[in-house]
């Protein structure tokens, strides 16, 4: 991550944790910032480019920049001791519905974010670049969902995947096939939320979860 981004993305975090940044707050103007991050203005606008492509700002021409819903900070993180079962249960009961209501009111740039996480994706030839794409792709779905609150109970579920032992399984039961595999199912979740499938959504986003729960734990 280019470190003007770092730093702005740290910069709004400190913002919305200690409550002088919230949902639909005006960001500072782009000479501020460049002001503030001692960067060149084309570092800032690339930088503000990619908050808005992962939801966290939305920029209206002539009135400015603004927080989103999503940056609002999670409640807080998943138990140490959370088990790859329990994410998978969790998992299970919260994206399926996500990806239905998503369907019906992804706006275009929602469905070209999410669209994009899918090639980057398939482009992905290693464990590591495959499994980041496949975190931005289920976030940017549920970005698509337009709420708030649903996505902190999200950033809560996906702290979790972050766990040594969520981590240590995914690797474990990794292989160039299986992820190729799961990218046709990414696919096929895309094509129906492009297609305004709210059940194909989210048949399909449930398909593909079974099994990813069947390859790790071996049973649902």
């Amino acid at each position: 991550m280019p470190a003007v981004e770092e730093t702005l993305r740290a910069l709004l975090a400190r913002g919305a944790e200690d409550g002088t940044l919230a949902p639909g707050s005006k960001l500072p103007t782009e000479r501020d910032l460049v002001e503030r991050l001692a960067a060149p203005r084309s570092a800032v606008r690339r930088a503000l480019d990619a908050l808005e492509r992962d939801g966290l700002v939305i920029r209206h021409v002539g009135r400015g920049t603004f927080l989103t819903d999503a940056a609002a900070p999670p409640l807080g993180g998943a138990p140490a001791d959370t088990s790859p079962a329990e994410i998978m249960q969790v998992r299970l009961l919260l994206e399926p519905p996500v990806a239905a209501h998503a369907a019906r009111v992804a706006t275009q740039a929602d469905l070209d974010r999410i669209a994009e996480c899918l090639r980057a994706g398939g482009r992905a030839e290693d464990f590591e670049g495959f499994e980041s794409w496949d975190a931005r792709l289920h976030r940017a779905i549920a970005l698509a969902a337009h709420n708030g609150l649903l996505m902190n109970m999200f950033d809560v579920m996906n702290t979790a995947r972050a766990l040594p032992v969520w981590g240590s399984l995914k690797r474990r039961t990794s292989s160039p096939e299986r992820r190729r595999c799961y990218h046709e199912e990414h696919t096929s979740i895309v094509e129906a939320l492009c297609d305004r499938d709210p059940e194909g959504a989210q048949q399909c986003m449930r398909a593909h979860l079974e099994n990813v729960s069947d390859n790790l734990l071996g049973r649902r």
